[in-house]
């Protein structure tokens, strides 16, 4: 069974950084991509970014230019640096490992790690 375990949320200001951790219990290369999902309360869960096998990022719109998701290999982690916060941005990030075949698509989820932007 994979393991994926977040760290890094909390309570910042609006404008501040947090940097959020996906520790994987196995090799991040066996994925044919990584990403982090979140979802406020009463509102649907919301891809934010994602990362594949080959190194190849997306992001959600509303979040160009300030997040930037990146893998560290050697580590199995995968980070999102969370930049310019506001508050639209609180919410629970989770962490989702996917493998993909030809007509399936398998996603492992971390617990997830809350985010607060508040002033």
């Amino acid at each position: 069974q994979v393991q994926l375990v977040e760290s890094g949320g909390g309570l910042v200001q609006p404008g501040g950084s947090l940097r959020l951790s996906c520790a994987a219990s196995r090799s991040i290369s066996s994925f044919d991509a990584m990403g982090w999902y979140r979802q406020a309360p009463g509102k649907q869960r919301e891809l934010v970014a994602t990362i594949t096998r080959g190194g190849s990022t997306n992001y959600v719109d509303s979040v160009k230019g300030r997040f930037t998701i990146s893998r560290d290999n050697a580590k199995n982690t995968v980070t999102l640096q969370m930049n310019s916060l506001k508050p639209e941005d609180t919410a629970a990030y989770s962490c989702n490992a996917a493998v993909r075949g030809m007509d399936y698509e398998y996603h492992y989820w971390g617990q997830g790690t809350q985010v607060t932007v508040s002033s």
